[in-house]
């Protein structure tokens, strides 16, 4: 299986036990957390596309958003 990098943002009410505790569930169906964000609750990591579905499921009360981490340009 390809893995990709994605964004893991998470609601505000997300507690940090919690934090891990999705983390962990992250890991366990293939991923690896590559970052952890400081300024906002979310982190980066790194799993089989097939495997995103059944995590957002999983924690769709405590997830804002997941989206493929790639390279943003601006237009000049």
């Amino acid at each position: 299986m390809t893995s990709k990098s994605f964004i893991v943002t998470l609601k505000d009410h997300v507690g940090d036990v919690d934090v891990s505790s999705i983390k962990d569930s992250f890991s366990k169906l293939g991923g690896q957390i590559t970052h952890e964000f400081s300024l906002i609750k979310g982190f980066t990591v790194k799993m089989p596309e097939s495997s995103i579905a059944s995590a957002k499921q999983q924690h769709a009360d405590a997830i804002a958003n997941i989206e493929e981490d790639k390279e943003v340009s601006i237009q000049k």
